[in-house]
């Protein structure tokens, strides 16, 4: 199975360097551009017997690793086909 995990800032949280994209794509003439933020996306191959056995691992993950649970959230996907589809 996969599990996309989504990493994102929190709100609250000053994101310089979506600011800096931002003003880049006005620049570029994408004045209708009105804010970006950015983020992280992991793709976790997972062996797991069930979608829900697969969603807690990639939330432990997340918890654990791929996030800073401080500043930043996350969401999780899982595609129960897509492993087995790559292989």
């Amino acid at each position: 199975m996969r599990a996309r995990v989504f990493v994102t800032l929190k709100p609250s949280v000053f994101d310089p360097q979506g600011t800096t994209v931002a003003e880049a794509l006005h620049t570029l003439g994408y004045g209708a551009v009105k804010g970006v933020r950015q983020g992280k996306y992991f793709e976790l191959d997972i062996d797991a017997s069930t979608p829900e056995d697969a969603r807690r691992l990639a939330s432990e993950a997340a918890e654990k690793l791929l996030a800073n649970p401080v500043i930043e959230s996350y969401r999780i996907e899982v595609d129960a086909g897509a492993a087995e589809a790559v292989r």
